[in-house]
């Protein structure tokens, strides 16, 4: 890309980057899962950045980014359990609400007011290569508008925020397309907040118990992504379609529909491949300018659940079609 705002990831994109964080300004960058908007998550000035960039409401939490286990633990408390899912789970699409720690220095924005904080260590080469050097902690939420469809590209990224944002740090399309997978572990167990590509059978395997569903809430949530309302087109969406509409955009699964706005999340029913595709369709059709996007069934199964909970967060954004 061209443009003054993408950086293509070099030595002298990350010594700029880290000069970027260090002086209380924000940046984006590609992870494993979508891109985020990201801040020194021990600056208030800089954090509120964040919150006034995305408008996001000031009571939903950040995730913090760290690069390691090792410094996790310097802002959050680790029992025995959650040093065995991080053992197995980091770096990588998973995030951990866990007590923090006292004097933990990070900002106060990012917990809003909990006594717990959201951890995750990335896997992307960018991310990490971004977190070494910078040897801080990074608040990130999706670099998009509060809402809104989540980014799997530096394009995105920039067609959400153009000129508010002047630093993108390019990495390529997001292997995953689907934000982290979130749980709480806390007296009553482990606790499902977010599903995301790690599922809840893996986690189950792991840590040899058994992991509670969280239900969505309307109000104050205690982790990013638990909102209704989440990851909205413009467009208003109807879900579980076999057959559209005409007049409809159609997000088809597994079977071809002849239509002229019409995208496949998997041809071959890949879950992997639809959780990959899922945004960015969810985009272009809504770039088409059309009132409803239909949307095929996905099975509720194994990363069919994490792709369905986008798909309802979605469409609640408009309320049900009738």
């Amino acid at each position: 890309m061209t443009d003054s705002r993408f950086y293509r990831p070099s030595k002298k994109t990350f010594k700029l980057a880290v000069k970027k964080l260090n002086d209380g300004d924000i940046l984006s960058f590609p992870t494993e899962t979508v891109y985020g908007l990201g801040a020194d998550a021990t600056n208030n000035t800089a954090v509120a950045k964040i919150f006034s960039a995305k408008n996001r409401p000031i009571f939903n939490p950040l995730i913090v980014h760290v690069s390691d286990t090792i410094n996790a633990k310097r802002y959050v408390i680790m029992n025995t359990l959650a040093q065995k899912l991080a053992s197995n789970f980091w770096p990588g699409p998973f995030t951990m609400v866990l007590p923090v720690k006292k004097n933990n220095g990070l900002s106060d924005f990012i917990t809003a007011g909990l006594d717990t904080v959201a951890v995750r260590v990335p896997k992307h080469k960018v991310a990490q290569e971004l977190l070494h050097i910078f040897d801080g902690p990074i608040a990130a939420p999706s670099a998009n508008k509060s809402g809104k469809i989540s980014p799997t590209t530096a394009a995105h990224v920039d067609s959400e925020f153009f000129d508010e944002l002047d630093m993108i740090i390019d990495g390529g399309v997001c292997e995953k397309g689907l934000e982290s997978t979130i749980i709480q572990i806390n007296e009553n167990g482990i606790i499902l907040l977010r599903p995301g590509s790690i599922t809840q059978e893996d986690i189950e395997k792991i840590a040899g118990q058994s992991v509670k569903m969280n239900e969505l809430q309307s109000g104050s949530p205690i982790s990013p992504g638990q909102l209704k309302s989440h990851y909205a087109p413009n467009a208003r969406m109807r879900l579980n379609v076999l057959t559209p509409k005409p007049g409809e955009a159609y997000l088809a699964f597994g079977h071809n529909i002849e239509t002229l706005n019409s995208l496949n999340l998997s041809p071959t029913r890949n879950l992997i491949e639809a959780a990959a595709n899922l945004f960015s369709m969810m985009r272009a059709l809504d770039h088409l300018k059309i009132e409803i996007i239909a949307v095929a069934p996905i099975p509720a199964v194994g990363l069919g659940v994490a792709i369905n909970d986008r798909l309802e967060r979605a469409a609640a954004a408009k309320g049900p079609i009738e």
